[in-house]
């Protein structure tokens, strides 16, 4: 099947964006009514209001700046007004995404107070919209998206149709020169050795093999037992068993191109090719920290059906689950039911993804976007101060 032509925004840092967002972060819980404000008044503002930021320490806040700063300088994001309760820690975030090279301001609310900050923050959400609307589209390769997956309320179906199409797509995309990055650290549990054999080097190896050990650690000394959470009911419901069946539909989304990176939640690939981020199974969590990373356009193969959308990554739904596809149509954008079948096969199951893919790299809508799906979420580590 012949690759189409694609466009795209290029930005000041090389970087290659699907959209052309302008959005309104806080960097505190406590600014969530200020950038929400900003963007009642500029219509088209994204506001990605979120849960923390306050009095986290150490490791927990580091993550906390990255997914800011990674969300911000995500070549989908034109411009971005970033507001905080404080000074400092908001300026260290505009430091992070102005390194991008694209238009950020900062403004904190102390000693000015919510509505002076909001007037202020819409003015320049105004220019920043305007700004953004002026910059064109223009050719671009293919290779130069950065692409996510993740799978989501898995079924029998997932490992035996809607993920293996995604895995003809990474292949595809990876031997194109491309980067992917996937995660979901727990749904590897009892496929492990798989991903690990995979891994180019002993570097990398030792590096995913600590990431899954630390998971694994957690679980025993808290005592806990995962059924119910991995598998989660909804997979139960759709005959996955055990956590080593889902984690054997996982790996096939993922295809069979060597991992060539192991990095720590939100954190940017150095490498192109196949990437293993260390992230929750959450969907929001793990979509808001691949988005944070740089990824501008996100596979989710769902079987029984999962609605997650995203404010900056467009996420593009797959399901092999027929029922899924009839009476959750609204969320669905490729029906590949017809792999199980035998309607076609596997190879031409990908070239519809394939199709898909660069149409939505084109601009089309998924359909998250359409009815408005914009979850975003920041991973939290451990309890705060």
């Amino acid at each position: 099947m012949a690759a189409k032509r694609v466009s795209g925004y290029r930005r000041a840092d090389g970087r290659v964006g699907v959209r052309n967002h302008v959005v309104a972060i806080p960097v505190d819980d406590l600014s969530n009514a200020a950038v929400e404000g900003i963007a009642k008044l500029v219509p088209g503002v994204i506001p990605l209001s979120h849960h923390y930021g306050r009095l986290q320490f150490g490791e927990d806040l580091d993550l906390t700046f990255r997914t800011l700063i990674g969300t911000g300088a995500n070549p989908n994001v034109a411009a971005a007004v970033v507001v905080g309760i404080e000074p400092s820690w908001t300026e260290r975030v505009v430091e992070g995404i102005a390194a991008s090279g694209k238009p950020v301001v900062g403004l904190s609310i102390e000693r000015h107070g919510d509505l002076a900050t909001i007037a202020d923050g819409a003015r320049h959400a105004a220019s920043m919209m305007q700004g953004a609307s002026e910059l064109v589209r223009e050719p671009v390769d293919l290779s130069e998206v950065m692409v996510s997956i993740k799978c989501g309320e898995s079924d029998t179906t997932s490992g035996l149709g809607s993920c293996p199409t995604t895995g003809q797509v990474v292949d595809r995309h990876v031997g194109a020169g491309g980067t992917v990055l996937f995660g979901e650290t727990t749904e590897l549990t009892g496929g492990e050795h798989l991903i690990a054999e995979r891994c180019a080097d002993d570097e990398v190896r030792k590096k995913f093999q600590g990431f899954f050990d630390r998971y694994l650690d957690l679980v025993e000394r808290s005592g806990a037992n995962l059924l119910g959470s991995q598998p989660t009911e909804g997979n139960i419901r759709g005959g996955l068993s055990t956590i080593e069946e889902k984690a054997m539909g996982n790996i096939a989304k993922t295809g069979s191109a060597p991992v060539v990176g192991a990095l720590e939640p939100a954190e940017a690939p150095v490498k192109a090719g196949l990437n293993f981020m260390d992230t929750s199974c959450a969907a929001a969590e793990c979509i808001t920290l691949m988005a944070a990373a740089g990824a501008v356009v996100h596979l989710f193969p769902t079987g029984q059906g999962n609605i997650v959308g995203n404010p900056i990554e467009p996420v593009l739904k797959i399901t092999a689950n027929p029922i899924t596809a009839s009476t959750m149509s609204e969320h669905i954008d490729l029906d590949v039911s017809g792999l199980l079948e035998l309607e076609f096969t596997l190879e031409e199951a990908g070239d519809r993804l394939m199709d898909l893919v660069e149409r939505t790299v084109n601009g089309r809508l998924t359909a998250a976007e359409t009815i408005g799906h914009r979850e975003f979420v920041i991973t939290k580590l451990y309890p705060s101060a």
